[in-house]
């Protein structure tokens, strides 16, 4: 399971190993593993930040356990539904250790069963969707990190000198010359490549913290929501261009690129439109509020 992965440019290689540790013939990879971290550290902020979104933590924990099982059985089939490969089993269309989930995916799936989770918990959904979109960009941002482990989410050829080059990028582009070459993408498999997680990933990250440090200036419930729909879409459309395993709607039109865009122009057009219309501050602010007036 170990590969040799090599920096040319900067003049440093290292072996990476997807297999975090084995509980007898059982293997738990890194793919998984950070993925979990991921969401932990979501659920970290989740627990720091309830109170002022005006969330009770207790009712919040069943929200983000519906959302969590939501959004990982829509990624998968996310995946699976525009994905080129066949599967031989329905074991292996839900086999997810070796990679094949769809972010996008994940999206949908946690905001419909998380929404559902919300009403029936009673939970503000709007204020429970800020603050879940601040936890995506935490696991998104860590979670990327599982497609270096597994080689895989990389880009086309590139001269940056932190372009990688490894067996396995070899080995798949050799395999997909012809499949690339009809959506319009010529590859050399010897030369480096751009390492589109890293790119989503410091993307992520510096969407999370300009996302944190304007929590406290939204102006209305799903502002960040929102925001986070723009800045996500934004990065997503560009580095979806430059990637060499996408999921196609048809012909060469990337499913990525078209929800991204999408999305974007939506999410501008009712921020844009909110902000001049929505006068109710975010429930968190009131309740902040109401305690300030019974301290006065």
């Amino acid at each position: 399971m170990k590969t040799l992965v090599e920096f040319p440019g900067l003049g440093f290689s290292l072996e990476i190993d997807r297999i975090a540790f084995s509980i007898g013939d059982f293997s738990v990879y890194w793919y998984g593993v950070l993925i979990g971290t991921g969401i932990l550290l979501a659920l970290g902020l989740a627990f720091y930040k309830a109170k002022s979104f005006g969330i009770n933590e207790d009712r919040m924990i069943d929200v983000i356990f519906v959302g969590a099982a939501g959004s990982i059985i829509c990624a998968r089939a996310y995946y699976v539904i525009f994905s080129p490969h066949k599967y031989d089993s329905f074991w292996d269309m839900i086999n997810i250790r070796d990679g094949g989930i769809a972010i996008y995916g994940a999206i949908i799936g946690a905001f419909l069963f998380g929404v559902f989770a919300c009403k029936w918990r009673k939970v503000p959904v709007l204020a429970m969707c800020d603050l879940a979109s601040m936890g995506f960009l935490i696991g998104q941002t860590v979670g990327r990190w599982g497609n270096f482990v597994n080689q895989e989410a990389f880009g086309g050829n590139t001269t940056m000198p932190w372009g990688m080059i490894s067996p396995s990028t070899k080995n798949y582009l050799t395999s997909m010359q012809d499949t690339l070459a009809q959506g319009g993408i010529t590859v050399n498999p010897d030369m480096p490549v751009h390492p589109t997680f890293l790119y989503e990933s410091l993307w992520c990250l510096i969407g999370f913290v300009g996302l944190y440090i304007y929590q406290n200036r939204r102006k209305f419930d799903g502002e960040i929501l929102l925001l986070y729909i723009v800045w996500y879409g934004l990065g997503r459309a560009w580095i979806e261009g430059l990637r060499t395993d996408s999921l196609y709607v048809f012909g060469n039109i990337r499913s990525s690129q078209v929800l991204a865009v999408i999305s974007v122009a939506v999410a501008l057009v009712v921020w844009i439109y909110a902000r001049n219309k929505i006068t109710t501050k975010p429930v968190g602010m009131q309740v902040e509020n109401k305690k300030e007036n019974k301290v006065d």
